[in-house]
C-alpha cells in the first residue's frame, strides 16, 4: 500500500466506494488522515462500514473541513452536470482529484508510463507491463486496469508505474508528468461527460501535460484527430516524439504493414517481428497496440530483442477477443470489452464469417461506422436495451434474431453456427453492459459460462480448426 504522509492530521473526503474508493479510504486512514467517506448506494456504504471506514454524508457536512475531495472517476464534476458533492466542494474551493493524483504526490521520483486512447488502452497497458516485468524491470500496472493504484508498492527511482489513464482520470491527475505518454487513437465516446468531442479530446491531451525532452510521446496517427494531435506536438517540439501506425509507413516511427512490425526510430526501417505469429494479438487494432508497446518500452530503455521476445509470450487479456473454446468446430470469441461501435469494428475486421452477438446500453452513434462489416455477418443476435434500435439499423442488410438476453443469444447462435462453414460466434456488443450486467467483465464471464456449458466436441486451433483472420479494418 502507498503511504500518504502529507494527509496526516488532515480531513480528506472520499466520494464513491467501489474498489478504488475503498482502497483510497484505507490508504488515507493508514496514513493518519481524518477520512469522510460516502457513496450514493446504501450497499456500498454498508460494505465500507464493515471495513470500519468512517461514513459522513458529504451532501450534509461542513465543507470547510476537507482539504481534498477524492472523487470516483465515474462521478461527474462538470458535465453533463456536476454531482452535488462535487458542486459543494467547488463552492468551498476544495480540490477535486482522483487516487492516481495521490500516487503521483506520494511517489514523485518513480518513472511513469501513461496510456490513453478511446480503444486499446487496457491491452497496450498490460502488454507494456508484461514486456517490462518479463524483461527484468520493476514495473507495476494500474490505473483504469487491475489493482487500484494505492494498493501498489512504492516504486522509488528505479521502479515504474504503467498506468492506463481514462479521460476522467486525466482531468483529475495534476502532479504526474509522464516519462512516456502513449496516445493510441480517438473516436467519439463519453461525450456527455466532457461537453462534446472538443472537451473529450482536451481531457485526453492532458497525458502530455508538462512533457519536455527527454520525455517521450508515442502517438498513433491512424485517425484524423490523432494525426492533428501529432502535428501539434511536432510543431511545439517540446518532447521526443514517436509516431506509430498499423496502416502506413511512418518516418522515424514504429509501424506495422501486413503484420510485420518495423522500427524506423533509428532512421532506416528494421523489420522487428511478424505479429501474425502472435495469436494473442489478432487484427490491425492489436498491431497498433503492439507498435505502441514496442515504442514505449524502447523509449523506456528496453532492448529491442527483449521487447520482441516478450511480445511473443503475451497471453492476452480476458474479454478482449478472447478465444473461449472451439465447440463442434465453432470458435466462441469473448470481446465483451467492446462497448462502442469503434471497438466492435476492430473485432469484426478479424473474422470472415461471423455470428454476431450485439446489444446492451447503446453509446452515441449506435452502429454507425460498422456498415462495411455487414457482409461478414451470417446473422446478428440482439440483446438488451439496444435491441429495437439495432434491429432497425440492420433491417434489410443483415439477418437479425431478437434474443433479449445473452443466454438466449448464445443458444441461438450456437445452433445456427454449427450448420455454417468456418464460423465464429463473436460477443462484441458495441454497447455498455449496465442494462443487464454490473460490468463488461460480468457480461463476458456469463458468456464464458454459457459457452463452456454447450454440448459437443471440444478442439484446439492445432486440431485443424480454421485460423483466425489477421485482416485489418475493412
Amino acid at each position: 500500500m502507498i503511504d500518504l504522509p502529507f494527509y496526516h492530521g488532515y480531513c480528506a473526503a472520499v466520494m464513491g466506494l467501489g474498489k478504488t474508493g475503498l482502497a483510497t479510504a484505507r490508504a488515507l486512514m493508514a496514513s493518519g488522515a481524518d477520512v469522510w467517506a460516502w457513496d450514493d448506494h446504501e450497499d456500498r456504504r454498508a460494505a465500507a462500514a464493515q471495513q470500519e471506514i468512517p461514513l459522513v454524508d458529504l451532501e450534509r457536512c461542513n465543507w470547510q473541513e476537507p482539504v481534498s475531495l477524492i472523487l470516483s472517476p465515474g462521478i461527474p464534476h462538470t458535465f453533463p452536470e456536476p454531482h452535488p458533492v462535487a458542486a459543494l466542494a467547488r463552492e468551498q474551493g476544495v480540490e477535486i482529484i482522483c487516487d492516481i493524483e495521490l500516487l503521483g504526490r506520494a511517489q514523485p521520483d518513480a518513472n511513469y508510463i501513461g496510456i490513453t486512447g478511446t480503444n486499446g488502452k487496457s491491452t497496450t497497458t498490460a502488454l507494456i507491463g508484461h514486456i517490462m516485468t518479463l524483461g527484468g524491470r520493476n514495473a507495476q500496472v494500474g490505473g483504469n486496469i487491475g489493482e487500484p493504484v494505492l494498493l501498489l508498492e512504492p516504486a522509488g527511482r528505479e521502479g515504474s508505474y504503467v498506468l492506463e489513464m481514462s479521460s476522467y482520470q486525466l482531468e483529475r491527475t495534476l502532479s504526474i508528468t509522464f516519462d512516456v505518454a502513449v496516445w493510441l487513437n480517438i473516436s467519439p465516446d463519453h461525450l456527455a461527460r466532457h461537453g462534446g468531442m472538443e472537451g473529450y479530446v482536451a481531457a485526453k491531451k492532458n497525458i502530455f501535460r508538462r512533457q519536455t525532452s527527454p520525455r517521450t510521446a508515442v502517438v498513433g496517427i491512424d485517425d484524423e484527430i490523432s494525426q492533428g494531435v501529432y502535428e501539434e506536438l511536432r510543431r511545439a517540439g517540446d518532447q521526443n516524439l514517436i509516431p506509430i501506425s498499423s496502416t502506413q509507413a511512418v518516418e522515424g516511427g514504429v509501424y506495422v504493414l501486413d503484420g510485420l512490425l518495423h522500427d524506423a526510430t533509428g532512421g532506416q526501417p528494421v523489420a522487428a517481428i511478424d505479429l501474425g505469429s502472435v495469436a494473442s494479438l489478432p487484427g490491425a487494432h492489436n498491431w497498433q497496440n503492439a507498435a505502441a508497446a514496442y515504442a514505449a518500452c524502447k523509449a523506456a530503455g528496453m532492448p529491442e530483442a527483449v521487447i520482441t521476445a516478450c511480445l511473443r509470450s503475451f497471453p492476452g487479456l480476458a474479454h478482449r477477443q478472447e478465444l473461449v473454446e472451439i465447440v463442434n468446430g465453432v470458435r466462441y470469441v469473448n470481446d465483451s470489452k467492446a462497448t462502442n461501435a469503434d471497438a466492435a469494428a476492430r473485432a469484426l475486421a478479424c473474422y470472415e464469417r461471423i455470428h454476431w452477438i450485439a446489444g446492451g446500453q447503446a453509446k452515441e452513434g449506435g452502429l454507425s461506422g460498422l456498415e462495411p462489416f455487414f457482409p461478414r455477418l451470417a446473422a446478428a443476435y440482439l440483446i438488451g436495451e439496444a435491441e429495437e434500435d439495432f434491429a432497425k439499423a440492420l433491417d434489410g442488410q443483415v439477418p437479425v434474431v431478437r434474443c433479449g438476453t445473452l443466454d438466449q443469444a448464445v443458444a441461438a447462435a450456437a445452433e445456427a453456427a454449427t450448420q455454417d462453414a468456418e464460423p465464429v460466434v463473436l460477443l462484441s456488443p458495441a454497447c455498455a453492459s449496465w442494462d443487464q450486467f454490473a460490468s463488461f467483465e460480468a457480461r463476458g464471464a456469463r458468456f464464458q459460462e454459457l459457452v463452456r456449458a454447450l454440448p459437443g466436441e471440444r478442439s484446439t486451433p492445432e486440431d485443424g480448426a480454421p485460423p483466425l483472420q489477421q485482416g485489418g479494418r475493412a
